[in-house]
């Protein structure tokens, strides 16, 4: 029996040759395969030299020496990042060594945070997912304030229980929301993915505010809803209240409120699932209540109680042919409490029983 073929597959971007993104599959690859092997294959030496070549995963440099394999520290459907390494750094302090937008960031917004340049931390906010740093594609969802995330690394996260404590609100897929992000017309083609507002047309980057909308996920601008207003989504006609528009990456304050809304929501979920236990339990007590007789106010000689005023007492009746004295004698209560004596053994028998 001939073992199974194992597939291994991954994608590439080519950002500064302007080149479209690839996907390539290595059906059992060599355990020997490298990423200097597939940029020998991708690129014959004469066009372009190798020691120019670079690749990158999440952001970070990978060696030449780097496995293509099941055991890899690729992933499969990994996508890679072919730069080109630019000769510079005079000396002057200028080199920052980073090779991309999360390395830079790495770099300076933590060791360095008065250092950090506003405008690509703007952009990563705004272009990269929240929990992997990852350019968004699709699909894109956000949370309830108004983090962007892309789906598959946020389940990811949720499945190996590995979401930093900043986001320890999301438990689950009710605590997302999938939304659709318009692409600028053009922009994949230059190895670029960039989005807008299909109303107005600003660009989405942190320069104008953006809503996202829960009833059906399209993102618009505030411009766009304020050029045309409506009650109904401008692109699905689906209608709305305006309690459906979710800010994304709104100010301290709008999240702040958004914080607000959430911890209220969690509340009410809590307070009705009491309620909830608390009507079983009545349900409960009514059963027994059918049974006893005691929901309807009857009690033991079947006269009904009003709740106010108490029950008439069943009182024992002797059968015909038989001595009332001696009838009486079994029931306690036919005994006056002067008739009681107590005895070292027990309380309340009458005298000759004990």
């Amino acid at each position: 029996m001939e073992p199974a073929s194992q597939n291994f597959q991954i994608f590439v971007q080519f950002p500064e040759l302007r080149i479209p993104t690839r996907a390539l599959i290595f059906q059992n690859p060599n355990p020997n395969l490298t990423l200097h092997h597939l940029k020998s294959s991708l690129f014959p030496a004469n066009s372009i030299p190798h020691s120019s070549l670079f690749f990158t995963l999440n952001g970070k440099p990978l060696p030449d020496s780097t496995p293509l394999s099941q055991k890899s520290p690729i992933a499969p459907l990994s996508t890679l990042t072919l730069h080109l390494r630019f000769n510079g750094g005079g000396g002057d302090g200028g080199a920052t060594g980073a090779e991309s937008r999360d390395c830079y960031l790495n770099m300076y917004a933590v060791k360095k945070p008065d250092k950090a340049d506003p405008n690509e931390m703007r952009l990563s906010k705004w272009l990269n997912c929240s929990l992997s740093n990852e350019p968004l594609r699709h699909p894109v969802v956000i949370d309830k304030l108004g983090n962007l995330f892309n789906k598959e690394a946020l389940v990811e996260g949720l499945l190996k229980k590995s979401l930093p404590k900043q986001y320890g609100y999301i438990k689950g897929l009710k605590d997302m929301i999938a939304v659709e992000l318009a692409e600028i017309p053009g922009a994949r083609e230059v190895g670029a993915v960039k989005f807008q507002c299909p109303i107005a047309g600003v660009e989405f980057n942190g320069n104008y505010k953006f809503f996202a909308l829960k009833s059906c996920g399209h993102v618009m601008s505030a411009k766009g809803f304020k050029e045309v207003k409506s009650s109904s989504c401008l692109i699905c006609h689906k209608e709305f209240a305006e309690s459906d528009k979710l800010v994304i990456n709104g100010s301290e304050d709008e999240v702040k409120e958004l914080w607000e809304k959430l911890t209220e929501e969690k509340v009410k979920a809590n307070n009705g699932k009491k309620s909830k236990k608390l009507r079983n339990g009545d349900a409960k007590g009514e059963e027994v209540a059918k049974l006893t007789g005691t929901k309807h106010g009857i009690e033991g000689n079947g006269v009904k109680s009003n709740g106010k005023e108490s029950t008439k007492k069943f009182k024992a009746t002797a059968p015909a042919n038989a001595t009332k004295a001696v009838y009486d004698s079994i029931f306690t209560s036919s005994k006056k409490k002067s008739d009681f004596k107590e005895t070292y053994s027990c309380r309340s028998l009458p005298l000759g029983r004990n």
